[in-house]
Formats: C-alpha cells, sequence, structure tokens
C-alpha cells in the first residue's frame, strides 16, 4: 500500500466542558448537536486515548498512529523517527472563563506518575467580544511566595496579568505561565500533544450537583515560571514569501497568510517535513504536483505530509486568513 498523493483531514474530535458553547458549530461549521457546551475540537491529535481519524479518500477510517506506522517517511520526513505527531491543533469556545491554570515543561512532565510531554502552546484569536480578557503571566515581582498568599486568600486575580485581545492577535504561552482565557473569544490552538494541566482557581465554580472541580495547588506552584513576568501579544514579524511569522520556538513555528492587495498566494512545504494548516476564515486552494487542487474553507484542518514538496496556497476570498504549523 502506497500513501495516496494529497493532502489528508481529520474528522473533528468535539469536547464538552463547562465553559463551551456553540459557536464551533456555528461559525467553524462543526458537526455539533443541541447540546450549550461545545468547549473544543480537537482537529489533529495522536495520543493513546485520543486518535483523529482519516476523513476521507482511501485512508478514510485509519488512525493518526496508523498512518504514521505505515507511512513514518513519506509523512513525517525528516522527524519520521518520532513515529508520533507530537503537536495537538483544536479549535476553543470560550463561552465562559476557563479556569486559571500553569503547564509543565517537559522534564517535569516526563517524571510524573503517568509521564506526558509537557505543553508549551500558542493561542491565535479568531474572534474576540470587545469585553473579552485574557490572563496571561503574572504580574510583575509576583513571585511563589504572593501567588501562594492570592491563591489561598481566594485572591488569584489581583496577581494576574491582564489585557483585551483583538481577533487576528496571537499569544505564545511557554510552558510555566499562569494563563487563563476569558469569555467572549474563538481560538486556534497550536500545542504540545500533551494533555496534562494544572488548576491554580477555577472562578469558585461547581458543578451540577454542588461539586468544584479539582485544583493542584502544588503542583501548580512548583512548575510556574515566576522569572517570565506579563504576556503579552506577539509582534508579527515579516517573512518569506508574504508569510507573517507569529512563534517561532523549539516546539513549533506558526505563521500567518492573508490576502493582500499584492499578493493571493502562498508556498508551503519542501522542506521534508510535514505541514499542518488551519483555515480561521474564508476559503483557500490547494494545489501541488500530483494530485488535483482541492478547496477548503472556514474551520478546517489540513495535515500535507512531508513527501508532497513545496505546495500552494491561493486564497479565494478577501477574507481568507490561514495560519500555517511547522516542526522545527
Amino acid at each position: 500500500m502506497t500513501l495516496p498523493p494529497g493532502p489528508l483531514t481529520f474528522a473533528p474530535i468535539l469536547k464538552r466542558i463547562i465553559w463551551g458553547g456553540r459557536r464551533l458549530g456555528d461559525r467553524l461549521g462543526k458537526p455539533i448537536g443541541e447540546e450549550t457546551d461545545y468547549a473544543e475540537s480537537w482537529e489533529l491529535v495522536d495520543r493513546a486515548d485520543d486518535q483523529s481519524t482519516v476523513q476521507t479518500g482511501p485512508l478514510a477510517g485509519m488512525t493518526v498512529t496508523q498512518v504514521l506506522s505505515a507511512f513514518p517517511s513519506e509523512v513525517l520526513g525528516r522527524h519520521k523517527e518520532a513515529r508520533k505527531f507530537p503537536l495537538l491543533l483544536k479549535y476553543l469556545d470560550c463561552n465562559r472563563v476557563l479556569s486559571v491554570q500553569v503547564h509543565p515543561a517537559d522534564e517535569y512532565a516526563l517524571k510524573m506518575t503517568k509521564p506526558d510531554l509537557g505543553k508549551t502552546e500558542a493561542w491565535y484569536i479568531v474572534e474576540a467580544e470587545p469585553h473579552s480578557v485574557i490572563y496571561a503571566g503574572l504580574k510583575p515581582g509576583v513571585d511563589r511566595i504572593a501567588l501562594a498568599e492570592a491563591i489561598q486568600n481566594g485572591e488569584t486575580e489581583s496577581v494576574l496579568h491582564s489585557f483585551k485581545p483583538a481577533a487576528g492577535q496571537c499569544v505564545f504561552i511557554p510552558a510555566g505561565t499562569v494563563h487563563a482565557l476569558g469569555d467572549g473569544l474563538l481560538v486556534a490552538e497550536v500545542q504540545q500533544s500533551s494533555d496534562t494541566t494544572f488548576r491554580l482557581f477555577d472562578w469558585n465554580r461547581v458543578d451540577a450537583v454542588g461539586n468544584p472541580r479539582p485544583l493542584h495547588i502544588r503542583q501548580s506552584l512548583e512548575v510556574t515560571d515566576y522569572a517570565r513576568g506579563p504576556i503579552h501579544p506577539q509582534i508579527p514579524t515579516p517573512g518569506v514569501g508574504g508569510w507573517e511569522l507569529l512563534v517561532d520556538c523549539e516546539k513549533f513555528m506558526l505563521r500567518r497568510a492573508q490576502r493582500n492587495s499584492s499578493q493571493e498566494s502562498f508556498k508551503t512545504g519542501g522542506d521534508d517535513s510535514p505541514v499542518v494548516l488551519m483555515v480561521t476564515s474564508g476559503r483557500i486552494i490547494l494545489e501541488g504536483e500530483g494530485w488535483e487542487p482541492q478547496f477548503f474553507a472556514v474551520g478546517e484542518t489540513v495535515l500535507l505530509p512531508a513527501n508532497l514538496g513545496e505546495s500552494t496556497i491561493r486564497l479565494v476570498t478577501q477574507d481568507a486568513n490561514v495560519l500555517e504549523i511547522n516542526l522545527p
């Protein structure tokens, strides 16, 4: 069996959580039901408990693990030794404020009772209400003692740096950064393939029977990076071929393509590494050698295997916006 030429798309895995809403369906076209708490759409995930499955074509129904096991060189290219896809791509509908949390770095996470990767992540703001707030990092001078006291006294919010985000902004959250997404946000998230979260405050919420969600105060205080301070939106950097560089870290590189008066097409791939594209608005056409051009619309996520070489993205609509995620 050979890997069919062309992009791979996967069925979204929908997660219902207390802070979710309905925008994953209403704005991004995800197949939600009648409930009002759809919080996350996992677009591409390769974990033991969660596996994306190919949505269409000859490989339909195969999991990511099965695809990578059958075609490691073709899909992963120079990253074939990893055997697992190291990133998790998702959309989040923040209908209510999320818990205040922090993620460990790899060194800490790999030593846990159930070893995991750490979690460095980035948020791309697809939509934001005028009142929306992001909490990212601690205020200047807040150390472990000050954070512990604020948590103990029920004043966690008082030590958090916050700002009002706008659509189109990107926020980089390295492991060890205390953070929370506020309500009214629709976000595309790029992160390490980890599901380890330490909650240090949940706004005194309880579930339907009056029970609060578990907190992880000791772990949170241990993994927080107290030297980092406030986090602000990234400043986009003009890059090669019209792309804007949003994040370049040791775990991933995140770039953005937007249609403007001088450019409607962008090159992607071609460095023997897989590429993930997330269409956050509008419509695009993907073209490459050896396969038919394909249309993709807002909310769709595409994996371009390494063996496809260089492909072309054509932004069909004026509002087209594409995120490109690369492995380092």
